[in-house]
């Protein structure tokens, strides 16, 4: 009875490697397309901040704190 369960064991071992070897590819895949949208966001958000209205904003901001008394 015992060599039954290893067997059984071992069989199913073996289907869920096959299993995790076919989707080697997809994390790869993954990881682009998540590495291409953060790239896509940071452009996008650069251009808002390096923006004539939205640096005048931080820069007064960041004047105000500054020269903020205590």
């Amino acid at each position: 009875m015992a060599t039954g369960v290893v067997s059984w064991w071992s069989k199913r071992w073996a289907v869920a490697r096959r299993k995790a070897a076919g989707d080697a590819g997809m994390t790869t895949a993954e990881y682009a397309v998540g590495t291409l949208a953060a790239v896509g966001l940071a452009a996008v958000l650069y251009k808002v901040v390096t923006s004539g209205p939205v640096s005048a904003a931080l820069q007064s901001l960041i004047v105000k704190a500054l020269h903020a008394t205590f």
